[in-house]
């Protein structure tokens, strides 16, 4: 979705009832809090009711993780990314991701809230036991654990510079997806996928717009 104007303040609003709005609406430490003891417990039962060893645990947590950013790459180009051509197919993407262009300032939809976060999750898992059996009781917590980071790495680009310079390349493969193209820089917790599909950015070539990118960023004073 395109839009004329950027808003760096307020946020969308997605629903008339005050109720569903609040729905929308996550802060990471609770989402951090509702996750790990589930997953935690997750992964006790198949230590202790399927007895795998530490190091297949291990080896199928880490698959998890690193199955997620693929997830994350064709979720957020098929997905979010998809171009609606009727009423309720806009206003569906619009709520899943478009507002977050619209407002990209949002700190409170940059993480899944809890009640569709929980359907999903719950979803995906049922679809991992019947696919994988009991492995799913490994391989899911760490799938879930790359999507926490995931958030909270998308939180961080939108939040703050960069805290190391070898990172600076992920902040601004998603700073230009947001107001150069939409359509290209895909990836928020690895750019992998990006380099893999050819819809990495040009980042030796491409020029940082430093006012765009500040456009992006939370302060506490900022001008329109």
């Amino acid at each position: 979705m395109q839009f004329e104007k950027i808003h760096n303040k307020g946020q969308a609003r997605l629903f008339k009832n005050d109720f569903l709005e609040m729905l929308t609406k996550a802060n990471p430490l609770v989402i951090w809090g509702m996750y790990i003891p589930i997953l935690s417990y997750i992964i006790y039962l198949s230590a202790t009711k399927y007895n795998y060893s530490t190091g297949t645990i291990l080896l199928v947590f880490f698959a998890g993780m690193f199955f997620w950013t693929l997830f994350e790459y064709i979720a957020h180009r098929f997905i979010f990314h998809y171009v609606p051509k009727g009423k309720t197919a806009t206003k569906i993407v619009y709520t899943l991701h478009g507002n977050h262009h619209h407002y990209p300032r949002d700190r409170q939809r940059l993480f899944m809230p809890p009640v569709p976060s929980l359907i999903i999750s719950s979803s995906l898992f049922g679809l991992m036991y019947l696919a994988m059996d009991s492995y799913a009781f490994m391989f899911f917590p760490g799938f879930l654990i790359g999507y926490l980071m995931y958030g909270t790495m998308h939180y961080a680009i939108h939040a703050w510079n960069p805290p190391f310079k070898w990172m600076k390349g992920l902040w601004r493969n998603h700073h230009l997806h947001h107001y150069k193209n939409e359509h290209m820089g895909f990836g928020v917790s690895s750019t992998l996928w990006d380099y893999v599909f050819g819809t990495m950015f040009n980042l030796k070539t491409e020029k940082e717009d430093k006012e765009k990118v500040q456009e992006l960023m939370f302060e506490k004073k900022h001008k329109d």
